[in-house]
């Protein structure tokens, strides 16, 4: 492998993810895919936005650091052309900064942020840019938003040293990457029937698991019928049309619930043969659903003679029904044969 340095960082391949508007990312396609286009061919990165028509996309740019840098300039390039255009319509007289937003795996938010703020106070001196790392990982991932706002060449010079950071410390562990979602979520109930879901895409982690839900809804597991627990708890957090708490805060997301509520327990059976798939290999799957519910999940030794496994799960009522939900999504996964979630 070709270990020579290249403009800050050893010349191997890199992926960077970029959350953006749609706004932001209907300018880096251009008119008829001619930008982007230009921006793959002038670069040599590989330029990919996500499908869907979300408030939030993402944009991944892979390919050698070099190509990487190239990329990330036309596109601060490029911003900063919107900002003007803007500005020669507008009554302002200071223009505000180009402002890019990666999405970095929250196990490397601590080496760019150095000890006690040191590697981001130097990256933030060294390039004149302004860099910030949001405390809360976003929803239904491990990752975290890393702001870089500032001129073109400042970012640019940003984003090299935040790339010789994450290729100094890869990232520890399993990632679920962040996933935005779409404006309206379908749901889909025992039966096939498919509803949108009339929420907010904030309160989806609790609000896509039910709507106005007459009939429990099941999750067929083989010969085993298993009903979602607490729907009509889970129906009246849903329906206050509320923020979900973000992991890791205590603020009450919900009208009528004690900033602290107080830890409950709630137990299920699994069948031996699906355990597996909630394990995950060397327990990926688990610790990704603890950390994602905020709930502690212990499965039980499985005993001589049973063909289950008891799984208890402890946390607050919603802690344990986003842990019940990201558990049944798992079975479900694995039965219909879609796999990894």
């Amino acid at each position: 492998m070709d270990s020579k340095v290249s403009e800050g960082g050893l010349n191997v391949t890199l992926t960077i993810r970029l959350l953006m508007h749609g706004k932001e990312v209907g300018s880096i396609i251009g008119k008829k895919g001619e930008t982007v286009k230009k921006m793959r061919e002038e670069s040599g990165a590989r330029i990919n936005i996500s499908e869907g028509n979300c408030p939030e996309r993402i944009v991944t740019i892979t390919g050698p650091t070099d190509a990487i840098f190239k990329a990330f300039a036309m596109i601060a390039y490029k911003f900063e052309e919107d900002i003007t255009n803007s500005m020669s319509n507008s009554t302002a007289t200071s223009k505000p900064p180009v402002t890019l937003r990666l999405v970095v795996p929250a196990s490397q938010c601590g080496s760019l942020i150095g000890k006690g703020g040191s590697k981001i106070k130097e990256i933030r001196e060294s390039t004149g840019a302004q860099v910030q790392v949001a405390g809360d990982m976003l929803p239904n991932s491990t990752e975290r938003a890393v702001t870089i706002s500032g001129t073109p060449d400042a970012i640019i010079q940003c984003v090299k040293q935040i790339c010789v950071v994450m290729l100094e410390s890869p990232p520890k562990g399993a990632t679920i990457p962040y996933r935005p979602k779409p404006a309206s979520t379908p749901v889909i109930f025992a039966g096939g029937q498919v509803r949108a879901d009339p929420l907010a895409a904030s309160t989806a982690n609790l609000s896509l698991l039910l709507q106005h839900q007459p009939l429990p809804a099941y999750t067929i597991q083989g010969q085993y019928a298993i009903p979602h627990p607490d729907l009509t708890k889970l129906h009246q957090l849903a329906m206050q049309q509320t923020p979900f708490t973000p992991l890791g805060q205590t603020t009450p997301a919900f009208p009528g619930l004690d900033a602290n509520p107080p830890a409950s327990t709630h137990e299920l059976t699994i069948p031996n043969d699906l355990i597996g798939c909630i394990i995950g290999r060397q327990g990926t799957k688990i610790n990704e659903i603890r950390q994602m519910s905020g709930a502690q999940i212990k499965i039980a030794n499985a005993t001589e003679g049973s063909s289950e496994r008891q799984i208890t799960i402890t946390g607050t009522p919603a802690n344990i029904s986003l842990a019940q939900y990201l558990i049944n999504a798992r079975l479900t996964s694995e039965v219909t044969g879609m796999g990894a979630l």
